[in-house]
């Protein structure tokens, strides 16, 4: 599914629609350039769950946020040159069953966590707001996803 928009409020917009669509289990892997909106997008998806106030975890590499579900926020950029046992070092498994996890940069870590995710891939628009953007379900859990 290709989607676009042209602000960072529809970004936010966007977020929290995909957001009402989660449950706990779910994960989402958020792919684009540095400054695509990925963070904006995740802040729209916590906002679903009533969570505000979210930034990027790019120094501290992942923020829980508890309730019911955790929402685990996973910025992997750091990540990306140590290899996957560096992700799977941090046991972010023994969450999967509480939480749901949006992962940024996770494209190369997100199959050693699930075999089930929703993949979103940002790209730059015409403009610096325009932002165009795939969304593919991965797995069963995924089959016939819609907005």
């Amino acid at each position: 599914m290709k989607t676009s928009v042209t602000s960072v409020e529809q970004m936010q917009q966007l977020g929290e629609q995909i957001g009402t669509h989660l449950k706990t289990g779910d994960v989402v892997v958020l792919t684009g350039e540095l400054a695509a909106g990925k963070t904006v997008l995740t802040q729209g998806i916590a906002s679903a769950f009533g969570i505000e106030n979210v930034t990027s975890p790019t120094f501290v590499i992942s923020r829980i946020q508890k309730g019911v579900p955790n929402f685990i926020h996973i910025d992997a950029y750091r990540l990306l040159d140590s290899g996957v046992n560096s992700f799977t070092d941090l046991d972010f498994e023994s969450y999967l069953s509480n939480s749901v996890f949006v992962i940024e940069w996770g494209a190369t870590f997100v199959t050693s966590l699930t075999d089930q995710y929703l993949n979103i891939k940002i790209f730059q628009g015409d403009n610096e707001n325009a932002r165009n953007i795939e969304i593919n379900g991965v797995g069963q859990r995924w089959a016939g996803f819609k907005l």
